[in-house]
């Protein structure tokens, strides 16, 4: 979807001002919203991308207004009401009111960092050969789903080249709706910054895009 977090080539949103030492986190309840976060992912209600869609499906004014651990946790919210975990009215009251959905698994504190260490690798083998190869002309697609997806709106209609082909990784734009991992092959996509930004673009500048292949169509 055109979501809110889409901000790559849009204008009127001020410089990019990157903190000098930035800290891991600004304040305190930041570390709680990590850990909720984490935690609640454990039971194994959703997947990586439906969190991340469902923090891209905050309203725009909502998103832009809030630091980055408050879409996390606006975000999770949503999340434990969908699948049950929570009521509104039990997030509004601060008590739970009635008994809520079971989670899968349960993290605990003593497995927390083996967990953390294997993380949750998405690369998946794919029984079909790769379509396309090193050094294909590709175009893009140009569509505005109403679903995830990962294809952000600059790169969308755009004439690249492959620069390497990766492994097979879980397709974001299914598994974030219950549509199942369905593995697709990953490319490495190069841009001239003319195809992208247009006139006036800087003409020694290149843009890479990882894609999977069913954004791509041959050229």
């Amino acid at each position: 979807m055109n979501g809110p977090q889409d901000l790559g080539g849009q204008m009127g949103f001020g410089p990019v001002a990157p903190e000098q030492d930035e800290p891991y986190f600004h304040a305190e309840w930041e570390k709680r919203a990590l850990g909720v976060t984490l935690c609640a992912g454990a039971m194994g209600a959703w997947t990586i991308d439906e969190s991340r869609h469902m923090r891209e499906s905050l309203h725009p004014a909502d998103y832009y207004a809030s630091s980055y651990y408050e879409i996390w946790i606006k975000a999770l919210e949503r999340l434990l009401v969908r699948h049950e975990f929570l009521t509104d009215e039990e997030l509004g009251r601060g008590e739970v009111l009635s008994p809520a959905a079971t989670p899968k698994r349960v993290l605990k504190a003593e497995n927390v960092a083996a967990v953390l260490a294997k993380g949750g690798p998405c690369d998946r083998p794919v029984d079909a050969a790769p379509r396309f190869r090193a050094g294909d002309k590709v175009r893009t697609k140009n569509f505005h789903p109403a679903g995830h997806t990962r294809l952000p709106r600059y790169a969308r209609g755009r004439l690249g080249v492959v620069e390497a082909v990766r492994a097979g990784f879980v397709f974001p734009d299914t598994n974030a709706h219950g549509g199942g991992e369905q593995p697709q092959h990953v490319y490495t996509v190069v841009f001239d910054a003319g195809e992208i930004w247009g006139e006036g673009a800087d003409a020694t500048l290149t843009v890479s895009i990882d894609a999977w292949e069913s954004y791509l169509e041959p050229a």
